[in-house]
């Protein structure tokens, strides 16, 4: 993004002036943004008429008396092209391209839609194919239908590729405060990355919430979400198109590349954004965030006034890593003047009804709960409906919480069992007190859960340094490729220090010769590039202890080879020393995903590969401290940790030699289609690769 884009897209994002292009709905479009609250100057331009809805018209963008700051186009799409063209020709900041039947559509959509990228230049441009933008720090409604927010002073900022997402969230009955909502739709120009990476500049957006299909611009999103972390920005993902029809569905819909799920969390693992399963996770998790106000770790101090709320609290606090410290002798002291006998004087607390609607007591429970060294407190509370005349002492309690959360300088949040037993006015009070409002216990403690998570484990994926590292993203390559033979795969890899077996290329007539020379016990492999799965085709013969066993080696191979491919020869061999029995097998491998990533995937090798699925995948480049947490994430680990008594992996010597495999992807990343080390033998005193396949790009 140039830096005059970023300058104009800026301006869309605090607009000093706004129009509308189109008919009726436009003029009503304008005239619910005037009744928003927004202040500024606003036109209709409509060439056919002199008002529409009671706003008067200007006939011709060019009559417009200066290049708004942002617009919002509602033409068909020709239309669309001509009206972004005029726009950027008067200097206008944005512009919003509501129309449909671009790159979605096929290839004479996507044809149009770079004319139409042409067509806005320098000017800032979001969509085609989207709903537009929702600023409610400045009460701008660039938005073709009605909507639910309103102003606020800071609040969440929600990108995602649905408009009818965007709309549904703003009319839930959730009180998330939102500061920006836009719908992205094709992304042409402005997409998740470009919009991040300028609403991380305006400090009054707490977290960003991310409903994606898919990625454009892979690299540009990983700088903008190191720069989220770095600033301490919670960012929230509810990634769709997990499941080959939702894959389909997103291609359909907005042209998006989904990428394989599997480099979706290794792209959001090295850059701590939070991954939700669905709206409701995804709303509340932002709610946790959205004060600013942070805890520093994962421990609770937990009130509620019911024996019933406190095993709920207890179960999902453990269900989610929230640890629940004990109260100290003092505290147990000074509740027990103030509570019932029946009271139950544990983390989390049931103060009980006793002392229900006096605020004198429940202040006395409140500064001693409060006084604790835990990161944050929690508070269950469930108004009953408002015919009860009941709501009063809920909205004391509430009252008296906030406060002693501000005198004791603690962070804090509110939860309901019911998520409907919050009520609106209630949930605003909190909000206003920067007190998070969550609603349903079970949800609630999942998305704080989440965000101490993040909180903790920020400043270490900031010092493994693998979130500053921006990603390949390799461009797509026709054709199969060419593979490499077992022994010039391993020449490639040994370059870059992979260790591998010092073996001898030679041929079946020399075998016998060659061996003598290398010592037995041996393994004997052919060598050739038709022969990708060499034990498939019997092309393999382990721990040969002498001559006698290699000579009939030799031919068994031969027949086995004539009768599995009989096109191909058999006249080059691998003789390699017999490996030790290792610690562990593992596999290590690249995995390209055109357009998306190059990816190392590590996981449990040998005849285990399929078995247990036990791997996990780091995006190029990546760093050691990475390589070694992946390894050490395995479940299959225990193996390389002294299990049982055995000896312990040297770790320093695996992780070089998956280094080396991985320094080799990243100096070929341009052509390298596919590469394979398996298994690689695991020792205490180093480790060796024993097989390894790599297929590259025909030049």
């Amino acid at each position: 993004m140039s830096q005059t884009i970023r300058d104009n897209l800026k301006r869309m994002l605090a607009p000093r002036h706004v129009a509308f292009v189109g008919g009726r709905s436009m003029a009503r479009a304008l005239k619910r943004c005037a009744e928003g609250g927004y202040p500024g100057q606003m036109w209709l331009v409509n060439p056919q008429h002199d008002s529409l809805e009671g706003v008067p018209c200007v006939r011709n963008i060019a009559d417009l008396p200066c290049g708004p700051d942002a617009v919002f186009i509602a033409t068909n799409r020709d239309l669309t092209l001509a009206c972004v063209a005029e726009l950027a020709a008067i200097g206008t900041g944005g512009a919003i391209c509501y129309a449909s039947g671009f790159a979605e559509t096929g290839a004479e959509g996507q044809a149009l839609q770079q004319r139409l990228l042409e067509a806005a230049g320098d000017m800032a441009l979001l969509g085609p194919n989207c709903y537009g933008l929702l600023d409610y720090l400045h009460s701008s409604a660039l938005w073709p239908v009605a909507h639910g927010g309103k102003a606020v002073e800071k609040g969440v900022a929600v990108l995602t590729q649905s408009g009818n997402f965007a709309y549904n969230l703003s009319m839930s009955d959730r009180s998330l405060p939102v500061a920006y909502m836009a719908s992205v739709g094709n992304q042409a120009q402005l997409g998740v990355a470009e919009l991040m990476d300028v609403l991380l500049d305006e400090p009054r957006v707490t977290a960003i919430g991310l409903h994606l299909e898919g990625l454009k611009n892979v690299p540009g999103f990983a700088r903008a979400a190191h720069k989220a972390l770095e600033k301490g920005i919670p960012v929230i993902a509810l990634k769709t198109g997990v499941s080959q029809i939702g894959a389909e569905l997103a291609l359909s819909h907005t042209s998006s590349l989904s990428g394989s799920d599997a480099l979706y969390d290794a792209l959001f693992d090295r850059l701590g954004v939070i991954r939700v399963s669905g709206p409701v996770s995804f709303v509340e998790t932002l709610k946790a965030a959205a004060c600013g106000n942070l805890p520093a770790g994962n421990s609770l101090i937990a009130l509620a006034c019911s024996g019933g709320d406190a095993g709920l609290i207890a179960d999902y606090a453990e269900r989610n890593d929230l640890s629940l410290p004990k109260l100290d002798a003092g505290q147990v002291g000074e509740l027990a003047k103030v509570l019932p006998s029946y009271a139950n004087l544990v983390n989390p607390l049931d103060f009980t009804t006793a002392i229900w609607g006096d605020g004198e007591a429940l202040n006395r429970m409140l500064d001693s709960a409060l006084r604790t060294e835990a990161d944050a407190a929690m508070l269950v509370l469930d108004y009953p409906a408002e015919f009860t005349g009941e709501r009063k002492e809920c909205d004391l309690l509430l009252d008296l919480y906030c406060k002693a959360l501000a005198r004791h300088g603690k962070t804090g949040f509110v939860t309901s069992a019911f998520p409907e037993l919050l009520p609106a006015h209630a949930r605003e009070h909190l909000h206003a007190q920067g007190v998070a409002a969550l609603q349903g216990v079970e949800d609630g403690l999942a998305a704080w859960g989440r965000i101490a998570a993040y909180q903790r484990n920020r400043q270490a994926l900031l010092a493994l340094g693998e979130s500053a590292l921006v990603p390949f993203c390799p461009q797509a390559l026709e054709g199969e490729g060419r593979l490499l033979n077992e022994w010039d795969s391993k020449q490639a890899l040994r370059m870059f220090g992979l260790p591998t077996p010092n073996g001898v290329l030679s041929s079946p007539d020399n075998a016998l010769k060659e061996a003598q020379a290398l010592g037995f016990p041996l393994v004997l492999k052919a060598v050739s590039e038709q022969l990708p799965h060499k034990t498939e085709a019997g092309a393999v013969a382990l721990n040969l202890k002498d001559g006698a066993a290699l000579s009939a080696a030799l031919d068994n191979m031969r027949a086995n080879i004539a009768a599995y491919a009989p096109g191909v020869p058999f006249d080059q061999v691998l003789l390699e020393p017999m490996a030790k029995p290792p610690l562990a097998e593992l596999i290590v491998g690249i995995k390209r995903e055109n357009d998306f990533g190059l990816a190392l995937v590590i996981g449990a090798g040998g005849i285990l590969v399929e078995l247990l699925k036990d791997s996990r995948s780091l995006l190029l480049p990546t760093t050691d401290g990475a390589i070694r947490q992946a390894v050490l994430s395995l479940r299959s680990a225990p193996l390389l940790q002294g299990f049982r008594g055995r000896e312990v992996a040297d770790l320093d010597a695996l992780v070089a030699a998956i280094r080396a495999v991985a320094d080799y992807a990243c100096e070929n990343a341009a052509q390298l289609l596919e590469l394979d080390v398996n298994p690689l033998l695991v020792g205490a005193l180093g480790t060796t690769a024993v097989d390894a396949l790599i297929r590259i790009a025909h030049a």
